[in-house]
């Protein structure tokens, strides 16, 4: 059983009064009038007493009483359904919440599924603008949609403080499997964003060109306005993107300096170490015929000969970088 947040007449951009769910049909008949209810987690029985009330389409109550996977907008005559989500973060999981949205001639009813940011600060700011309150319900229809959008905006930016700080690690040190797995998991939030962000851009558009008796052309620009701040969102999501991308990208390029830097470090000391190798070898083959064996200083010749090749390769490989 759901719970009714608020439910009110308004006139002339003033609320008249609240009302119950059962009051709302002659109210939303008079003249220059109209509902507004606001509900949370309803259930059929609310759903199917609004649906006697508003005489709302049949295929938009079996619409509402099933759970969506994107938002969509459905158009029944003369009136609208609407599904929207609201992004939060539970337990380190992103997670969306749906709300539905009934408009029509005389009313406006909005039902929210979840723990996602109240609509009541809707209600408080549309109050306190009484002359655009004045416009009814598509100017409702319009705050409601530009508060969804809003509450993307916090949870964007958070992505982006949360890439620049993986940016950092990354370039600080070696790039762990916990580095990956962050990333990764932030590169598939990004992609359910993009999945439920993305149709309010359509939804917006759609709505700017709708022939309702409820929706004063004057409104469209506010339905433009509510497009681009849609198209803005999905360009930082395409941004966050590409800066996940290159994280990537970049430790496994430092990755592989560093694992160049240490193969040229042992190819270096190797090669340092042949010469002496191949120097013991030779003299260890016991040939009769070495004049060397019997020269006096042969002994420390050979020691003066490996020191000074030694010594000779570590500075020219230091020099060039290798070591």
């Amino acid at each position: 059983m759901g719970r009714v947040v608020a439910a009110a007449v308004y006139s002339q951009g003033q609320k008249v009064t609240d009302i119950s769910l059962d009051e709302g049909k002659e109210w939303s008949r008079k003249p220059g009038h109209f509902v507004w209810i606001g509900l949370h987690d309803p259930g059929a029985e609310e759903l199917t007493n609004l649906q006697r009330q508003y005489d709302l389409h049949e295929l938009a109550l079996e619409d509402a009483l099933q759970r969506h996977t994107r938002p969509k907008l459905e158009t029944f005559g003369d009136a609208l359904f609407l599904v929207v989500y609201s992004a939060i973060q539970m337990n380190g999981e992103l997670e969306f919440i749906e709300t539905q949205i009934f408009a029509g001639n005389g009313y406006i009813i909005s039902a929210r599924y979840g723990q996602s940011a109240p609509y009541s600060q809707v209600r408080q700011r549309c109050e306190a603008r009484p002359v655009l309150l004045e416009h009814g319900e598509d100017f409702v229809l319009y705050a409601l949609l530009n508060f969804v959008i809003e509450n993307y905006r916090p949870l964007i930016d958070d992505y982006y403080a949360e890439l620049e700080e993986v940016e950092q690690d990354v370039l600080k040190r070696p790039l762990t499997q916990a580095d990956v797995e962050r990333i990764q998991d932030l590169r598939r939030d990004l992609l359910h964003l993009r999945r439920y962000i993305g149709p309010l851009e359509g939804i917006c558009q759609e709505l700017q060109h709708l022939d309702f008796p409820f929706i004063d052309k004057h409104m469209h620009p506010y339905f433009r306005d509510v497009a681009i701040h849609v198209s803005r969102l999905l360009e930082d999501l395409i941004a966050l993107r590409e800066m996940a991308d290159h994280a990537i990208e970049i430790g496994l390029l430092l990755e592989s300096s560093r694992l160049s830097i240490t193969q040229r470090k042992f190819a270096a000391w190797a090669a340092i170490l042949a010469f002496p190798a191949a120097v013991a070898g030779i003299y260890g083959m016991n040939f009769e015929n070495m004049p060397e064996l019997t020269w006096q200083y042969g002994y420390f010749g050979v020691l003066g000969l490996l020191t000074s090749a030694c010594i000779g390769l570590y500075v020219s490989f230091k020099h060039s970088g290798w070591l």
